[in-house]
């Protein structure tokens, strides 16, 4: 004799693609609302930075930029004076 559970698990295994398809258009019914919703509740639930470590966090974004910049502004000038020493390339 099998179990609920497993009766359960046959039953979902064994569902015919029309039973599915009828039961996805009725989740739906109601879209738009029930979604933005869900957002709401969603947002409710963010735990959104402080004004100070907002700024912190903004600062420390444009260093990395700049101090990335710097790396491959120096990489891309000291390539070039490498192919103006070896191939004499003048790129002006």
């Amino acid at each position: 004799m099998a179990t609920k559970q497993e009766s359960e698990r046959h039953d979902r295994e064994t569902k015919s693609p029309e039973l599915e398809k009828s039961n996805h258009s009725e989740k739906k019914r109601g879209g738009l609302i029930a979604s933005l919703r869900g957002t709401r509740q969603e947002m409710a639930k963010v735990v959104w930075p402080t004004r100070r470590q907002l700024v912190k966090d903004t600062v420390v974004v444009f260093a990395v930029c700049a101090f990335f910049a710097l790396i491959f502004w120096g990489m891309d000038t000291g390539f070039l004076a490498i192919l103006r020493g070896i191939l004499g390339v003048s790129l002006t």
